[in-house]
């Protein structure tokens, strides 16, 4: 700006001007980025490690194990690189976190119900062998 444009705040004032200025949420400094980065690929190379590995024998664990990592690279990422906290936007990007969290968990355990009572009612071995036996299908065709 040029000289004759910029005014002192007490000018500003003076003519009823807003001086007030906004507090916007930081976003983030070099060092801030560098951690996120590192906590990433930390937390990208274990799951890894975990799975090529083999270093749990079942299945299920090495699955939860790896959500839990899934869940703080989640958080990692929300913190260093979308810089969200409980101070930013007054709150509501928290509020937004929280809703998020919530419609996610309802949709997973529907989803999982749904697969489980799906596999349990549909599988082929579950039905009786009456229903299976090729003679009774001829017979009513």
């Amino acid at each position: 700006m040029s000289a004759q444009h910029q005014e002192h705040p007490d000018h500003a004032a003076e003519h009823g001007l807003d001086t007030h200025h906004h507090e916007h949420a930081d976003h983030g400094s070099f060092k801030s980025y560098m951690t996120g980065f590192i906590l990433s690929i930390i937390l990208t190379a274990i799951p890894f490690w975990l799975v090529m590995g083999k270093v749990f024998d079942k299945a299920n664990t090495t699955g939860l194990v790896i959500l839990a990592f899934a869940a703080v690279q989640v958080v990692v990422h929300m913190v260093y690189f979308l810089h969200m906290n409980t101070k930013s936007e007054g709150g509501w990007s928290m509020l937004a976190l929280i809703f998020t969290f919530v419609m996610v968990v309802i949709m997973f355990s529907g989803s999982l119900w749904v697969m489980y009572h799906l596999n349990h009612n549909m599988m082929p071995g579950m039905m009786p062998e009456s229903a299976l036996d090729p003679g009774k299908v001829r017979a009513l065709l």
